[in-house]
C-alpha cells in the first residue's frame, strides 16, 4: 500500500510518524527535519504535474539522503589494481597486533609524553626509539609524520644557509610534490649538484666539498632507474671520504626496508643498517612502505646529530600522534622475529604470496562474476604481473594472477563498458578498485586474501549487472 495522498500531512504530523520518530532517533532531529523539507520540496516541484503525495515514498527519501549524509567519507575497500603499496589506497595494510595497539589507546589516557619510571615528563620518540637502535645499528633515532618531513627535518636542522651535495641523478621527484631541489630551497639549504644524471664519481664529491659544506647527502632512487651507461659512489666509500673531510653524510632510503628482502624471495633493497655500518651518520626512510607499518618518517644515526634535529622547532610541528606510536611500535616488535615476518606482516604476505593462491583465488571467483554479470560481459582468468608500489623497486614484477572482464564479441554495448563495470563495482558497499587495461577490467586477485576478504568480496556480487550504466 502506497499511502499516496492529493496532499501530505503537516511536517509535524510527518515527523511524528513512526519512520520519522525512527530516524530521529537515530540521525538527530535538525537533519530528520532538513531532509523532509528537502523530500517535500521535491513534491512540490512535481506536484504541478499531479503528483499525489506517497507517504512511503516520502519516507524512504527522508531514510536515504540521511543514511547517505551519514555514511563516513573515508572507508575500506578492494584493492584489486595489482599495486600492493597504493599511495592512493592507504600504502601498507595493518597486521592484527598494531590494530589491537591502537584501539587500546584510542579511548583512554596514555603515557604519551611520561616518564612512568621517573614520574616525570617524557619524550615521545621513546616509545620506539629503543626498537629502531636495535634493528638499525644507529646510536639514535627520532620519528615525524612521513619521509619527506623527515628529509625536510634533516635539512632545515643540519644544513640551514649551507651547502649539501648530491650526485645529479638521485634529485628524485616522488608522486609529483616532493622534489629535493624544492625540499632543499624550503629547508634553506643551498643545493650543489655534482656528476651527471648517469654517471657520478668520487672525485665529483671531492671537488665539490668546501667551507661551507654541511652535508653530503645521497638519495635512493626508489621510484626509478637509471639504466646503461651508468657510475654511481658506492656508501662505503662516500663514508670514508666525508669522515676524512669531517662533513656528515646522509641517505634517504625512502622505502624503508628494514630487513634483507631477498630472504623472502623478493629482489634486494638497501636497509638502515647497511648505510650506518658504511658510514651514513643520519638515515632517513619511510614507515608505511616496505616496512609495512603506519605512515611515518624515521631518522636514524649519530647520536649528536639527532639530538640537533630533535632541538629543531620544525620537529614539534612534523611530530607523531599516540595511535600511529602504537602502531608503529606493534610493527617494529614483529622484526624481533624475522622467522615469522611474512606471515605476520600483512604487507609481506601479500608481496610473497604465491602465485598458485592466487590463480587459485581468481579461479574460484571468476565463475561467480560470470554468474553475476550474464551475457554482459566474458570473464577469464589470465596471468599479469603485480607491482610492490609507493616508489619501492620500480622495475621489479610479481608473478600473479586476475580476472579480466570485457565485453562480448560483437557486441553492440561494448563502448565504454571496463569503465561503466568499474564505476559499478566502485559503488559496491565495499569499493572495488581495478585497473582498466587492454580494453579489459583487471582485478588482479594477490591483495584479495582468503577467508573472511574474499567472502565479502563474493556476497557483493550479486545482481551487479544491474548497477551496470547504460551504453551511451
Amino acid at each position: 500500500m502506497s499511502h499516496a495522498t492529493t496532499r501530505p500531512p503537516s511536517l509535524d504530523r510527518l515527523l511524528d510518524s513512526p519512520a520519522l520518530r525512527e530516524l530521529i532517533a537515530t540521525h538527530g532531529r535538525g537533519d530528520t527535519l532538513a531532509a523532509a523539507r528537502d523530500a517535500l520540496a521535491g513534491w512540490r516541484a512535481g506536484a504541478g504535474d499531479g503528483a499525489a503525495f506517497d507517504q512511503m515514498r516520502f519516507e524512504s527519501q527522508c531514510r536515504a539522503q540521511l543514511e547517505q549524509r551519514a555514511a563516513p567519507h573515508l572507508r575500506p575497500v578492494f584493492n584489486l589494481t595489482g599495486t600492493v603499496l597504493h599511495t592512493n589506497l592507504g600504502r601498507a595494510p595493518m597486521p592484527t597486533e598494531a590494530i589491537e595497539a591502537v584501539t587500546a589507546l584510542m579511548g583512554r589516557p596514555a603515557n604519551l609524553e611520561y616518564d612512568l619510571a621517573r614520574g616525570a615528563r617524557g619524550d615521545r620518540d621513546d616509545h620506539v626509539e629503543g626498537l629502531l637502535r636495535e634493528l638499525t645499528g644507529a646510536e639514535a633515532a627520532t620519528t615525524v609524520n612521513n619521509n619527506a618531513a623527515a628529509v625536510l627535518l634533516v635539512l632545515a636542522a643540519l644544513a640551514e644557509r649551507k651547502e649539501v651535495i648530491v650526485s645529479r641523478g638521485e634529485l628524485v621527484e616522488i608522486g609529483g610534490a616532493f622534489r629535493i631541489p624544492d625540499i632543499m630551497r624550503r629547508a634553506n639549504a643551498k643545493l650543489v649538484e655534482v656528476g651527471t644524471t648517469n654517471r657520478t664519481h668520487l672525485r665529483d664529491f671531492e671537488a665539490a666539498i668546501g667551507p661551507r659544506t654541511a652535508l653530503v647527502m645521497k638519495v635512493h632512487a626508489s621510484n626509478y632507474a637509471i639504466q646503461g651507461f651508468t657510475a654511481s659512489v658506492a656508501m662505503a666509500e662516500l663514508g670514508a671520504l666525508c669522515r676524512a673531510r669531517g662533513v656528515a653524510l646522509a641517505e634517504d632510503l625512502g622505502s624503508g626496508a628494514l630487513v634483507d628482502m631477498t630472504r623472502f624471495g623478493l629482489p634486494a633493497e638497501p636497509t638502515p643498517r647497511e648505510s650506518i655500518a658504511a658510514g651514513a651518520q643520519v638515515v632517513t626512510f619511510s614507515g608505511d612502505k616496505l616496512l609495512g607499518g603506519p605512515q611515518a618518517g624515521l631518522i636514524v644515526g649519530d647520536s649528536a646529530l639527532i639530538a640537533r634535529i630533535k632541538r629543531h622547532p620544525l620537529k614539534r610541528a612534523l611530530r607523531l600522534d599516540k595511535m600511529t606510536i602504537a602502531a608503529l611500535e606493534a610493527v617494529l616488535r614483529l622484526y624481533r622475529d624475522p622467522d615469522r615476518l611474512a606471515e605476520r606482516l600483512p604487507a609481506l604476505r601479500l608481496l610473497t604470496r604465491p602465485r598458485s593462491d592466487i590463480q587459485a583465488a581468481a579461479e574460484r571467483l571468476a565463475p561467480l562474476l560470470a554468474a553475476a554479470l550474464g551475457d554482459v560481459a566474458t570473464v577469464r582468468v589470465l596471468a599479469c604481473r603485480s607491482q610492490i608500489g609507493s616508489g619501492s623497486l620500480p622495475v621489479e614484477r610479481l608473478d600473479s594472477a586476475c580476472i579480466a572482464i570485457g565485453a562480448p564479441a560483437g557486441s553492440r554495448r561494448a563502448g565504454g563498458l571496463p569503465d561503466r563495470l568499474a564505476a559499478a563495482l566502485r559503488a559496491l558497499p565495499v569499493p572495488v578498485i581495478g585497473r582498466v587495461e587492454d580494453g579489459e577490467l583487471r582485478l588482479d586477485m594477490r591483495c584479495l586474501e582468503p577467508g573472511a576478504q574474499e567472502a565479502a568480496f563474493a556476497a557483493q556480487l550479486p545482481g551487479l549487472a544491474g548497477t551496470l550504466a547504460p551504453p551511451r
